[in-house]
């Protein structure tokens, strides 16, 4: 076992299917010399070189248009898109192209695209939102939102050896987090939820950086003798849908936690997978969401710490489902 970070675990998986597969290449801007907006494609220029390293010129358009062909002809690409919210940019060559060709055409399309997701840094509006629900509300397209290192290099590995476009969505606020994985190689298929904690009088689902704010609730109300359960997605398409089923069925109290809009946002299709399956006749109370205001991230880091779920929202939402069960 090893401790890496969140970033150090991405590249580390990125680096061992490149080694493995010569049609894997790493495509986008500031990837090379610059290492990357967040350092995840450090020292890999001088591993791979320039032809499997490709730095672009600042046009999103352009170099996701590039992956997209170069997936048609086997080729296997990694894109790296700076910010999740630059998707508005090329969002024409990702749901009306990539995620299209294999309906359209019968054509494999085996990229990645991999893009920093929500706030946490400081960054404001237009480069800390949470839009994996646009991503999701698009046939063609898989998901992948991982919240620990170990999930992280496990996840990119199926995602690059999937023969579909895979969105993966890396929380930046978490790119500095540490944790133990194995020496060996491994990887997590996608479409399988982890229990990160198991608990028997209410479930909290969740998936990216909110796993570890409910982690930390989690350890608060376990000292007032409440047992939380909680879920991390790790993939949103495809969904595991027998994982909050059972999890909903088991504590009869479930909590969607998400750092998206809470308007629209993927909490609505976790709350109906819970509600048009057997398990709402095991609810005890009313399925709760969780998530940011419908309004844009403030610029100021108190201000965007205040607008998000927070430990203290969390416990809040959680005692106050347990007393409606002593009012009942």
């Amino acid at each position: 076992m090893k401790k890496i970070t969140y970033a150090k675990a991405i590249k580390e998986g990125i680096s061992e299917e490149m080694r493995r597969d010569s049609t894997v290449f790493m495509i986008g801007e500031d990837i090379g010399v610059y290492r990357g907006t967040f350092g995840v494609s450090d020292g890999m220029l001088e591993e791979f070189s320039k032809e499997r390293i490709i730095d672009t010129p600042v046009s999103e358009t352009a170099f996701m248009g590039v992956a997209i062909g170069s997936a048609m002809t086997g080729l296997r690409p990694v894109v790296e898109l700076m910010f999740s919210d630059f998707m508005a940019v090329c969002y024409d060559q990702i749901i009306n192209q990539a995620a299209k060709m294999h309906f359209a055409f019968k054509e494999k399309v085996p990229m990645v695209i991999r893009t920093a997701s929500g706030a946490g840094t400081g960054a404001s509006f237009q480069h800390s939102q949470s839009l994996e629900q646009m991503y999701a509300h698009v046939p063609g397209l898989k998901v992948v939102m991982p919240a620990t290192p170990y999930d992280a290099k496990g996840l990119i590995k199926s995602a690059i050896k999937d023969d579909n476009p895979v969105v993966f969505l890396e929380s930046k606020a978490l790119y500095n987090d540490e944790d133990y994985i194995p020496d060996d190689e491994y990887s997590i298929p996608l479409g399988v939820a982890d229990v990160k904690r198991e608990g028997k009088d209410v479930s909290i689902i969740t998936y990216g950086r909110m796993v570890k704010t409910a982690l930390e609730s989690a350890k608060r109300l376990e000292k007032e003798g409440v047992d939380v359960e909680i879920i991390d997605l790790r993939t949103l398409v495809p969904l595991d849908t027998n994982a909050i089923i059972s999890t909903a069925k088991k504590t009869g109290r479930v909590l969607i936690v998400h750092e998206a809009v809470k308007f629209a946002g993927f909490g609505g299709e976790i709350l109906s997978t819970i509600i048009e399956s057997d398990a709402f006749n095991f609810l005890k109370t009313n399925v709760r969401r969780l998530g940011l205001g419908y309004h844009a991230i403030p610029f100021n880091k108190n201000l965007e710490e205040e607008v998000f779920p927070t430990v203290e929202k969390i416990e809040f939402e959680i005692k106050d489902m347990l007393k409606q069960k002593s009012q009942d």
